[in-house]
């Protein structure tokens, strides 16, 4: 005989008073069997005391509510890594190839864009054709020469730049803006 097995988790409340439940409540949860197939049903100890479910639960047992501990807040919000990207692309700083070139990645990992296209140049150079995955508004990015010994530098420097705090330096402290680094290696 084959069954449909779609039974339902945990509600967040009652099936009855549909009064939602509170960290560490009791509940009662019962599985019941019909011409439907099986359905679940959870209830506050106060309605499961009071409760006429009209057919026998096939199952029933008591628990805890447990309630989900909240989303943990992305490090990176993909529209503020997004906003930057576009900034840092209409300024068209040389000087932050690094930091738009892992930004692109980023919101490529994160699914907001898609690579197309990767065109070799003469030289040796590369530059992804991502587009937008909404949008479809395309984003012509140069890859640059970065090193592997490098990337931690601008991940860090990224994840400062959108407001992460400051990017630590090897001992655990923050480590100062390279200009403050520049003025107080000059006074030392």
């Amino acid at each position: 005989m084959a069954q449909e097995w779609d039974i339902k988790p945990r509600a967040d409340r009652c099936a009855a008073c549909a009064r939602t439940f509170e960290d560490r409540d009791g509940i009662w949860s019962a599985l019941m069997f019909d011409e439907s197939g099986y359905g679940r049903g959870d209830y506050c100890a106060a309605c499961w005391e009071k409760q006429d479910l009209g057919i026998a639960p096939f199952s029933t047992w008591r628990g805890v509510f447990r309630a989900p501990p909240p989303k943990a807040e992305e490090p990176v919000k993909k529209e503020t890594a997004e906003a930057m990207l576009r900034r840092l692309m209409e300024e068209e700083n040389a000087e932050q190839a690094n930091v738009v070139y892992i930004l692109a990645v980023m919101l490529e990992r994160k699914r907001t864009l898609i690579e197309r296209d990767v065109q070799s140049h003469e030289d040796g150079r590369l530059t992804r054709i991502y587009e937008h995955r909404k949008s479809g508004e395309t984003f012509v990015i140069p890859e640059p020469p970065l090193r592997l010994d490098q990337l931690e530098h601008v991940q860090e420097q990224v994840i400062a730049m959108l407001g992460g705090g400051p990017a630590a330096g090897k001992d655990g402290a923050p480590r100062q803006p390279r200009e403050q680094q520049d003025t107080a290696e000059a006074h030392a």
